[in-house]
């Protein structure tokens, strides 16, 4: 369950560099950018989707500006796997993954 995210995956002219265009606005109007070995504290979805991204390894900075997430991969790395990481940002509920369940009311009394 969620919202997933539409990717389209394109080749910048800098080598090493790979854009993904999504169908949601990740940071409004503002840029942010990420390297390994920052410290990521927030929660909003940039925040989130770069923390998952430096996980993955093979990634020298991460750049989100609306809705554009462009990659600069580390020498000797490919951009395998990174589209469905951004894919599934708003996917909550995996395989695998207890789906939440509440406790539910006792009806009133009439």
């Amino acid at each position: 369950m969620g919202q997933p995210i539409t990717v389209i995956e394109k080749a910048s002219q800098r080598h090493g560099v790979v854009r993904f265009e999504t169908n949601r606005v990740l940071t409004g109007t503002g840029h942010e950018r990420y390297r390994p070995g920052d410290v990521i504290v927030g929660n909003r979805p940039p925040d989130v989707l770069a923390r998952r991204l430096l996980e993955r390894g093979g990634i020298d900075q991460v750049h989100v500006n609306g809705s554009v997430v462009s990659v600069d991969c580390s020498k000797g790395h490919s951009s395998e796997g990174i589209k469905e990481i951004i894919e599934s940002l708003y996917t909550y509920y995996l395989p695998g993954v207890e789906v939440p369940a509440f406790p539910e009311e006792p009806a009133a009394a009439s």
